[in-house]
């Protein structure tokens, strides 16, 4: 029975995704060498594997995605107006409603042109998540959610990568004011690749990614054609204030249900005080699983969870990711999920650390 608490994607545990394997495997040690990354164009031979602290492999797997200038043109081509409006639910147009857990974002320009919807089809289904752009050595590079990049069917069977994935920053209402960027090089930690969608304390952890990004159609890398990217922290404490942003296509709270920032069609966040999530005796998580009180749900999944964000300048450091969500009493105690009225819904997800995110890291900042 897959997990219920919630992916803030669309399927399982209330997320999306799903890919052939095609990946190459470099161990942390490898990647400390100086290892170049390859892409292959076909399955990959796969470095030695190491057990992890989870019982599961460490490892940096990647996968290309759209390499050649033909496949690039050809995820153009797929995501039309029409197929990226399918992904955008109708306005209910009620009144605004905002607070802490969840608002539309009106402040910075700099933040909005460094988060973006990331499209991709999952396992024959279109689908959405967040991403941001952080400061990288190749200038190309976003960070998402694992389970955007690769994951399982609704089974929690046959893993698989991501296709057509299309990154457009600041997106909104439709339109891409920076332009329009494929996925090249799609990397994720080994052990994610086996996730099941059942064994929350072995995988969640690990529910992280990032995507190296061609150039747009002016020829300009994403960096340089936003004029801006955030800031990467590992290791940083989580029970600190943060900020959450999303492009979610549902939201908890039902009196906020079609307001633009819930549909897709806008970026939404959320800002407060961080709560760890132990998870539920059913499904236990790893430590590390931080979030604010947040109503955005599916789309969000993989948005950024800010420390050190300056609302003015727009700008901070981007310690974890969206995945899924959790529910905590008043007093602090976890609900084993939504009907109890007296819990608040947190989303939260891994905090990034230098055992897991910072060789991921390493190998996309350094991909061409």
């Amino acid at each position: 029975m897959p997990k219920t608490s919630g992916r803030a994607g669309g399927c399982q545990k209330n997320w999306m995704i799903r890919y052939s394997r095609c990946e190459v495997v470099l161990t942390a040690a490898a990647l400390a060498a100086g290892i170049a990354l390859s892409v292959p164009a076909g399955p990959a031979a796969a470095a030695p594997r190491s057990p992890s602290a989870t019982g599961g492999t460490t490892g940096v797997a990647t996968h290309p995605q759209a390499v050649t200038a033909a496949q690039q043109q050809a995820v153009l081509d797929y995501w039309t107006a029409e197929r990226i409006a399918a992904l955008t639910e109708p306005s209910s147009g009620k009144p605004p409603k905002s607070g802490q857990d969840g608002a539309p974002w009106t402040g910075s320009d700099t933040l909005s042109r460094t988060v973006g919807r990331l499209f991709f089809t999952d396992h024959g289904e279109d689908a959405s998540c967040t991403a941001t752009i952080v400061a990288s050595a190749n200038r190309s590079t976003v960070v998402t959610a694992g389970h955007c990049v690769n994951s399982t069917d609704l089974l929690g069977e046959n893993n698989q990568w991501t296709t057509n994935v299309m990154f457009v920053p600041g997106y909104r209402d439709g339109r891409a004011p920076y332009g329009k960027f494929v996925g090249r090089l799609g990397v994720a930690d080994a052990t994610w690749l086996q996730y099941d969608a059942i064994d929350s304390l072995r995988f969640d952890g690990y529910d992280q990614a990032f995507v190296v990004l061609n150039t747009g159609s002016k020829g300009r890398k994403v960096q340089d054609a936003v004029g801006a990217a955030q800031r990467i922290g590992f290791d940083r404490p989580g029970d600190r204030t943060a900020y959450e942003f999303g492009y979610p296509r549902s939201v908890s709270d039902p009196a906020r249900e079609g307001l633009p920032e819930y549909t897709g069609a806008r970026l939404a966040f959320c800002a407060g005080p961080t709560r760890e999530d132990p998870g539920t005796p059913d499904f236990p998580e790893p430590r590390g699983e931080w979030g604010s009180a947040c109503v955005m749900g599916g789309g969000s999944s993989g948005g950024p969870r800010m420390a050190a964000f300056d609302p003015a300048t727009g700008l901070g450091t981007v310690v974890g990711d969206n995945t899924h969500s959790a529910f905590f009493t008043p007093a602090g105690g976890v609900c084993d999920g939504s009907d109890d009225p007296t819990c608040s819904r947190y989303l939260v997800g891994p905090q990034f650390t230098s055992a897991i995110t910072r060789p991921l890291y390493q190998a996309a900042q350094h991909a061409s």
